[in-house]
């Protein structure tokens, strides 16, 4: 396919760190430097989802790989919302591997935000900005990797592919899908690497990392109310509201059947094995679901810890609720909408049918509600990829390493449905920061600076191990 013409290069200053040409040897604080050279830049480059425009930060990310000599390919369904594939040929002695990170984020209410969200200002030790835990971290740490391995001039026994997308955050169709079912061939691999992990970091040490492994697959729920108008004056036994909203409390307080999985098993028996005593028992509880201690379990976690509870079973949250135009006037109708995140090996018919029956009001009505639908499948633990990522994680970071579920969508769900083994990876993050305020979407996004620079170390040995004779 044909290359994309040059486009101006980067400053000299910023490219022409040294490095030395064996991995033990690399100059580490010149990485970081130039990292954060990138990193800032690449924060500074507003790619919010909606409205969509990746096209800035395209074009930068291309002026690196031109300024390395890196060959790359640009795919666009729209013009704005490149896809940039780059590759580093090996000598086709195992399939390539495939880093993955987009370059879009959420938008932004800027009002909220202490610093400017596409400042990427240093504070205390912080970087603050959109995108700087989603994703530019993996994507400035995919990005280096690359050029590292070009300037080392690795010998390679596979090929080495950075896929920079677009579109991640809600409009697939202009990235991950579009490239699936349009350009598999470019960015094809046995591993892939992408977002969805992270280090958890509590009280400012590390306890353990994570790797995903399989994520749940999202999904909505419409619920639509009946029943007969009438004055506010005169209580009707018929009250649509009514009907809806205890529609809505009844579902909410049902728990769907616990389903355990190969990841959610390695998981809680990892997790309960560094735990402290108490917790630990209740970890291992959750592996037998059905006996006392394990419902006592289960419903420890859903009241104190929800997002250990929400890997256990498919999970209604009601999101939306909509009836009524006046106060004196009841209503005939009422609506809510469910947000449901599904197992990948939840049967949805079957998922759908037990709502309706959980609800069983046939004055509301229960259908699934349009959503973007990605496909579900999860990654294997017995593969060389995992078993490097466990070795590096554990040796760079000092702490067990545990397979994870996402409560969340990623990119990944469409690679793995290719039969592509993927595996979520991410820096250090303060447990106690998302609670605060400071996680991924949030109005005080933010990144530690010196785990920024560990990880891009971590990803790069990653890499490094798996594709180097």
């Amino acid at each position: 396919m044909k290359l994309c013409p040059r486009l101006p290069l980067l400053s000299a200053a910023l490219l022409t760190i040294p490095l030395c040409t064996h991995a033990a040897e690399i100059d580490w604080e010149a990485v970081n430097e130039e990292t954060l050279a990138h990193f800032q830049a690449m924060v500074r480059i507003d790619t919010a989802d909606p409205p969509g425009r990746e096209i800035d930060l395209s074009n930068y990310l291309l002026s690196v790989l031109q300024a390395e000599g890196i060959d790359y390919e640009v795919f666009a369904l729209e013009d704005n919302r490149p896809n940039i594939v780059a590759r580093l040929k090996g000598n086709g002695g195992g399939k390539p591997l495939l880093m993955m990170a987009h370059q879009d984020t959420v938008n932004v209410d800027a009002s909220k935000w202490s610093f400017p969200p596409h400042s990427a200002t240093r504070d205390g030790g912080w970087i603050y900005g959109r995108g700087t835990v989603d994703d530019k971290d993996n994507l400035v740490a995919a990005l280096m990797t690359l050029v590292m391995l070009k300037r080392q001039n690795v010998p390679l026994e596979r090929d080495v592919i950075l896929l920079a997308e677009s579109g991640e955050e809600g409009s697939t169709q202009i990235g991950i899908q579009y490239m699936v079912d349009n350009h598999l061939d470019a960015i094809e691999a046995e591993f892939c690497l992408a977002e969805g992990g992270s280090v958890v970091r509590q009280n400012g040490e590390v306890f353990y990392a994570s790797v995903q492994t399989v994520e749940k697959l999202p999904r909505a729920i419409s619920l639509a109310s009946h029943g007969v108008a009438g004055h506010g004056s005169v209580p009707l036994q018929g009250n649509a509201i009514v009907a809806l909203s205890r529609a809505v409390a009844t579902i909410a307080d049902w728990q769907p059947p616990i389903q355990l999985s190969d990841t959610t098993t390695a998981y809680f028996s990892k997790l309960a094995s560094i735990s402290e005593p108490e917790a630990a028992a209740r970890y291992r509880a959750v592996l037998n679901p059905n006996s006392p201690a394990g419902r006592e379990a289960v419903n420890y976690l859903k009241q104190y810890e929800p997002r250990n509870a929400a890997v256990l079973f498919s999970t209604i949250s009601p999101t939306i609720v909509d009836g009524g135009y006046r106060v004196n006037v009841i209503p005939s109708e009422g609506t809510a909408t469910l947000d449901v995140r599904l197992l990948p090996e939840e049967d949805a018919p079957q998922f759908l049918e037990m709502v309706r029956e959980v609800i069983n009001n046939p004055a509301v009505n229960v259908e699934w509600a349009a959503r973007n639908q990605r496909p579900g499948a999860s990654s294997s633990l017995d593969t060389d990829a995992y078993r490097t990522i466990e070795s590096v994680f554990g040796q760079l970071y000092g702490a067990p390493v545990l397979p994870v579920m996402s409560t969340g969508a990623t990119d990944m769900a469409y690679l793995r449905a290719r039969g592509i083994q993927c595996y979520g990876i991410g820096p250090a993050i303060d447990a106690e920061d998302g609670p605060l305020g400071f996680g991924a979407h949030s109005d005080q996004e933010r990144i530690i600076e010196s785990e920024l620079y560990r990880f891009v170390q971590a990803h790069y040995q990653v890499v490094e191990q798996l594709v180097a004779q």
